[in-house]
């Protein structure tokens, strides 16, 4: 009987390993798709931190979560951050360029114009001023 538990436990276990690696698998597509179109945004590089954030009309956490929290870091961060709004229904042809499966995605981008991190889902406040102080 423990030798079944144990082998459960092992399946379990490279389950959750094979989960893990393919999250970081798709992580890594998506931030080579944003190095690839990064230069198609902007004609001249601001040369500052720049916040890729894809939104739509009616999503729900975009307005109430991820917009104020983009406020509120464009006002701590001043002039060293500039945040790029993309409506995903009005440019459906980034999104798609960009990997964009889901609102809010939002892409953080080092003075260089290298994409380092990208957020699927809500990113707080707190999480994208940790990953700007790494750039």
């Amino acid at each position: 009987m423990s030798t079944e538990i144990l082998l459960r436990l092992g399946y379990a276990l490279g389950i959750v390993v094979l989960g893990l690696f393919a999250y970081w698998l798709i992580h890594q597509h998506l931030l080579v798709r944003a190095r690839n179109n990064v230069f198609r945004l902007f004609k001249q590089w601001p040369n500052k931190l720049v916040i890729v954030y894809f939104t739509t009309p009616d999503c729900a956490p975009c307005k109430t979560i991820q917009r104020p929290a983009l406020n509120k870091l464009s006002g701590l961060m001043g002039d060293k951050l500039e945040v790029v709004e993309i409506d995903a229904t009005q440019r459906p042809d980034l999104a798609r360029q960009w990997g964009v499966m889901s609102v809010p995605t939002t892409f953080l981008l080092d003075v260089h114009g290298e994409a380092r991190y990208v957020n699927n889902g809500v990113a707080r406040v707190e999480k994208l001023m940790e990953q700007l102080q790494t750039l």
